[in-house]
């Protein structure tokens, strides 16, 4: 019987990354994910979502870019395997155990002012400054690129 274990998320971060180390130095990640799922429900005829939470675990260079460049809201994309974990609860005596996701590959979605401190990032309740707003062009012969009036001449800097 073949068996296959892989997993592909794309969603915002709920909290920033916690980078700890391994006695053999390894970078170990841990992360919090909200995926979010839309469907439009036919019997109460509306629109609804559901969001579903994940704890990701990022090894190696991974967990050391995730610590660097990621923060709260942030979209990441991760694409990775289920792994149950399982222990015992010290208080109770309880088997517990919790599904996780171990990341193999990731990749940073989204421009760089993403995230709770930037603007906001896509992040629904992430407040933060906004980015300034680009001035319009004056005039159709102004564009964003052009440092003003074209003076003539086609020089192409190509």
């Amino acid at each position: 019987m073949a068996n296959y274990n892989k997993v592909i998320l794309v969603g915002n971060l709920t909290r920033d990354p916690e980078v700890r180390y391994t006695p053999s130095g390894t970078a170990v990640a841990e992360v919090g994910l909200a995926v979010n799922r839309t469907w439009f429900d036919r019997q109460s005829n509306e629109k609804k979502e559901e969001t579903t939470f994940v704890d990701v675990t990022l090894w190696g260079r991974q967990a050391e870019v995730a610590g660097e460049y990621l923060s709260r809201g942030r979209s990441v994309l991760i694409e990775g395997r289920l792994q149950l974990d399982t222990w015992e609860d010290r208080e109770t005596g309880k088997k517990r155990s919790k599904l996780k996701v171990v990341g193999e590959n990731m990749q940073m979605l989204g421009g760089r002012g993403e995230g709770g401190s930037g603007g906001g990032g896509g992040y629904r309740g992430g407040g933060g400054a906004s980015r300034p707003q680009q001035s319009q062009p004056q005039s159709s012969a102004d564009s964003f690129y052009d440092d003003g009036p074209s003076s003539g001449g086609d020089d192409v800097p190509f």
